[in-house]
């Protein structure tokens, strides 16, 4: 007969650490939380010390009552949601709505979900920690005192449907700071010169570095062909030879803005979708005669360290499997990223490093063995030893000129025969080395090959920047990310191009607005400091109630300013050519998640919708009288049909080209993009070929 029960949030969880407890425990799921502050009204108290009226949140009868007459069977409840402050929300509320005695040791939390962790954990129950609880509250309370008090006022002066809040207005700053970057840009005309060497069979490149000593860029074609002549047609000599080795160091153990940032490279996974499959695995997956088995720790935490215990298992299976000379002779310890950090919290590790992803491959569907993969060879890959690297530097003497190559080659893999981190431009690092030179050896080029460049400006945003930037700066806390580029997307703020942001017209209006009369909002150090005060609350330093009477003051005033300064706006559509085939109005450009779209300017009496079609200059392949148009799917992807549909059912995720095929002559290439480039190749044969970028193309000279 059960004593005890058991809350968790989710069902899944439930099913693992029910199969771990056994039958002297019920294990039952609140589905997240049961109570918060009402969506129809402020419902703080500001005058009563910000006292929130909270609210049985709809939808949640049955499930409370069924806790409620499964509390009342047993001798204990156990609390155990999840151990961040949402968690300890989460509990409190609970202990709250079931009448426990909160001064009881009803709290269980673990870091990980397996049998002997849940088993520990509850050896040792502990007190809901209020401190957790009331930096959650503030941070709740905070949030709604922004979002109600802006928000309203939007509605009243711009249009419905807006809403401000603390880390999603400073995101969408970041990113129309961005592109005004970008607009005032102005590109810069450089050079490069690149000499094409041979020597022993082996071909290098090497690029132009001085001229008489003088290491200026070359910024105009005459500088160029200054160069050009001070090389008078001269063989190379190499005039020195530098060569050492060097250490690599590998990457911390992720946490959740890291694992957020490598799942969009090598994933290309949004932020929302990494959490969600990481919930996955960490509640736990049937891994079948074991049992439902959490597969990662929790995947909430900014902290980089590791328990002693998973250190140990770690090592004994790399001196196993790679041998001794891959694992260091002490463990790896990485400091914290800032200063900020909470360290509540294991970074996301494997919870048994002998689960090897093959092995636990036939469990799990293709997200979660792509992610438990990737979470796996980043921990294993941070408890290894550093690389080592030859590196060779060869200056070459032409003329009154001096032209440098640089090599490099694995002299010890360390640990990135399991693992290297990605880079947020997709370019996939190469060590190439250099052929034996010595000073004195002379050789003649192959080519010599002048091109013109142009000084790019900064990339546009994408998921991985802007989360790096935001962890960076100390806005938000890990939770907050994947929800808050949710929300600036569905509030139209922002648009996703290629992956990448951009502002909206909507948001640069609402952004200009809050510069204007609520500039701190808007401050990066502001609300970085903000946080760095509801740690101190979670850390019993600080009083909650004192840290939102300190804001709400200038905050108060701030509102009542802008209530009688803040000027109407209204929102005019751009106005399209073309017509509603439903009722014959004009239609508008739109903004929508996914970019811009036509809308019928008679809505809501007409709600007819069309994408906007990009033309991209391409015959159908097919049936070669349609053209070939961009479209985009439910999910914003963006793919290539037929003008013709339905008569014609092409479709294609890569890009065609009118190019034929130079081997099979059957079919026209495709652009095929991926992390490493872009490639042309035929959907017929196995034929391919490199494209270079743009940038990379520069201008030749003959």
């Amino acid at each position: 007969m059960a004593d005890s029960l058991v809350i968790v949030e989710s069902p899944a969880k439930a099913k693992t650490i029910g199969k771990y407890l056994g039958s002297k425990y019920i294990v039952k799921a609140s589905m997240g939380h049961i109570r918060d502050l009402p969506k129809s009204q402020i419902g703080v108290e500001v005058d009563n010390d910000f006292n929130p009226k909270y609210i049985t949140i709809r939808g949640k009868g049955s499930v409370l009552k069924e806790l409620k007459d499964a509390s009342k069977k047993v001798k204990h409840v156990f609390l155990a949601a999840d151990p961040d402050r949402e968690g300890e929300a989460i509990a409190w509320h609970l202990a709250h709505y079931l009448e426990l005695d909160e001064t009881d040791t009803c709290r269980v939390v673990f870091n990980e979900i397996t049998k002997q962790a849940v088993k520990d954990a509850f050896k040792t129950p502990r007190k809901i920690n209020m401190d957790l609880v009331n930096a959650q509250q503030a941070r709740r309370i905070l949030d709604r005192l922004v979002g109600y008090k802006i928000s309203p006022l939007l509605w009243k002066k711009v249009k419905k449907g807006l809403s401000a809040g603390r880390v999603q207005s400073v995101a969408v700053k970041l990113i129309i700071d961005r592109e005004n970057e970008i607009d005032a840009f102005t590109p810069e005309e450089y050079w490069s010169i690149t000499a094409k060497l041979n020597h022993s069979g082996i071909a290098f490149d090497a690029k132009y570095h001085s001229i008489n000593g003088d290491k200026s860029e070359l910024g105009t074609e005459a500088e160029v062909q200054k160069v050009l002549r001070a090389m008078n047609g001269s063989q190379f000599s190499v005039s020195d030879v530098r060569e050492k080795e060097r250490l690599r160091n590998p990457s911390p153990p992720f946490i959740t803005s890291s694992l957020q940032q490598e799942a969009a490279r090598k994933l290309g996974y949004r932020a929302s979708k990494t959490m969600s499959v990481a919930q996955q695995l960490y509640e736990g997956v049937e891994l079948g005669k074991e049992g439902t088995v959490g597969l990662i720790t929790y995947m909430r935490t900014d902290s980089t360290r590791i328990s002693p215990i998973a250190q140990e298992e770690a090592k004994e299976y790399m001196t196993q499997k790679y041998g001794a000379e891959y694992v260091p002779e002490q463990p790896r310890v990485y400091t914290k990223k800032n200063s900020n950090a909470q360290d509540a919290h294991e970074a996301i590790r494997p919870t048994s490093v002998l689960r090897e992803p093959e092995m636990m491959k036939p469990f799990l569907s293709r997200d979660q063995f792509r992610l438990y993969k990737l979470v796996w060879e980043r921990f294993v890959a941070s408890q290894m030893q550093s690389a080592v690297l030859d590196t060779m530097t060869v200056d070459l003497q032409a003329g009154e000129t001096v032209f440098r190559a640089t090599g490099s080659k694995i002299k010890f893999a360390g640990f990135m025969k399991i693992y290297v981190e990605g880079n947020d431009d997709g370019t996939v690092e190469e060590h190439k080395f250099l052929p034996p030179l010595a000073s004195g050896d002379v050789m003649s080029s192959e080519s010599i090959d002048p091109k013109q460049h142009f000084t790019q400006p900064p990339p546009r945003f994408t998921e991985a920047r802007l989360v790096k930037t935001l962890e960076e700066l100390g806005i938000g806390r890990p939770s907050t990310y994947a929800p808050t580029l949710e929300t600036i997307q569905k509030r139209g703020y922002i648009a996703m191009e290629e992956k990448k942001f951009m502002p909206t017209e909507l948001g640069d209006l609402v952004i200009q607005l809050m510069e204007e009369f609520f500039p701190e909002i808007l401050d990066a150090e502001f609300t970085a400091n903000m946080e760095g005060n509801l740690d101190h609350v979670e850390e019993g330093t600080e009083d909650w109630v004192k840290v939102l009477a300190n804001f709400y003051e200038s905050f108060e005033k701030r509102l009542e300013v802008a209530e009688e300064e803040m000027k109407e706006i209204e929102i005019q559509d751009e106005v399209s050519d073309e017509i509603c085939e439903k009722c014959g109005r004009h239609l508008v450009y739109k903004m929508g998640r996914f970019g811009k779209f036509l809308a019928c300017s008679g809505f809501p009496e007409c709600r007819n919708t069309k994408p906007i079609v990009k033309d991209i200059g391409v015959t159908c392949p097919k049936c070669a009288e349609g053209k070939i148009i961009e479209r985009r799917s439910k999910k914003g992807r963006i793919f290539y049909g037929c003008d013709q549909y339905p008569g014609c059912d092409y479709v294609s995720w890569d890009k065609p080209t009118n190019k034929p095929c130079p081997q099979c002559e059957d079919s026209k290439l495709v652009e095929k993009r991926n992390r490493s480039g872009v490639k042309l190749i035929c959907a017929t044969c196995d034929y391919s070929e490199e494209v270079l970028d743009e940038d990379d193309q520069g201008t030749d000279m003959d």
